[in-house]
């Protein structure tokens, strides 16, 4: 099933209470939008958590809905609040305070890509950001929120995984001891997004195969995050990041040589997450 804003695959019979999501590996880039910006369509693409819908297909397979952006992020943005518009980019924005975020161009609609290389030449009206955010950011998180409504209608709770990459680079500095070197970061909002128990789980399943995690640096979680992780409303939410050099060709993005056989890695991990949402719903019931 799908629509301008998303793609979701559904299972057969919702098992788990588990919802993935996969806000930022979008790539059905609109004609206009490569025509209007400065970059190529490979500068472009290096925004994108590229590829990470696809390791994620197999969610279905074990009873859990997966969502997927349809948009590029940086297009839109669909990990950030409607309202993070940048004045440096938006006719007529507003600056409210200092948001870092914005700031540094990452904001709804954003300004620049990876290494911070302008997207655009000049300013966008905000009759167009606008359009964006009606068009595709309000869609998706209406949808991301029914399916975790669904979860707490029929399970009594819901676990929302939402899932990203990572350049390599973004965890090189973290420690000295390169086979420590998280591949895995998984983020709760240091506690207040999810319970333990459950980043517990999760992390384990990623140690089980041989992967090797670590929690809330350098990612603790943004927006869907944040809004999403109610843990005392019975809905928790957990940010995944995944180490990019796993999997493809960060210069080249493309899968790498070892893109199937992570895939099949990942695939286990996947299976356990789901299985969390089962045996969670098991002990609500009982």
């Amino acid at each position: 099933m799908q629509n301008a804003a998303y793609h979701i695959s559904l299972p057969a019979r919702r098992t788990s209470c588990v919802v993935f999501s996969s806000p930022h590996s979008g790539r059905d880039y609109p004609a206009e939008f490569l025509q209007r910006s400065v970059l190529g369509r490979h500068a472009i693409r290096s925004s994108e958590d590229a590829f990470v819908d696809m390791l994620f297909e197999p969610a279905a397979e074990y009873g859990a809905p997966l969502l997927k952006s349809a948009v590029p992020r940086a297009y839109l943005d669909l990990n950030r609040a409607a309202e993070e518009l940048d004045p440096a980019l938006i006719e007529g924005a507003r600056r409210n305070g200092h948001n870092p975020r914005v700031a540094s161009g990452l904001g709804v609609i954003p300004r620049v890509v990876a290494n911070g290389r302008a997207i655009y030449r000049g300013k966008l009206p905000m009759a167009e950001a606008q359009r964006r955010i009606e068009t595709y950011w309000h869609p998706y998180h209406a949808r991301l929120q029914s399916l975790l409504d669904e979860s707490r209608r029929q399970f009594g709770q819901a676990i929302l995984v939402d899932c990203h990459s990572m350049p390599r680079e973004a965890v090189a500095g973290l420690t000295r001891n390169r086979s420590a070197r998280p591949e895995i970061v998984l983020g709760d909002r240091f506690g207040a997004s999810a319970s333990a128990e459950i980043v517990d789980r999760i992390e384990a399943a990623f140690a089980a195969a041989g992967l090797t995690v670590s929690r809330n640096a350098p990612f603790a979680g943004a927006y869907v995050t944040q809004t999403y992780g109610r843990p005392s409303r019975h809905q928790h939410a957990v940010q995944i990041e995944i180490d990019r050099s796993l999997y493809i060709d960060e210069a080249k993005i493309e899968p790498n040589e070892n893109f199937e056989t992570f895939r099949r890695v990942l695939r286990a991990v996947i299976a356990e997450i789901a299985a969390i949402g089962q045996d969670r719903v098991q002990l609500a019931a009982e």
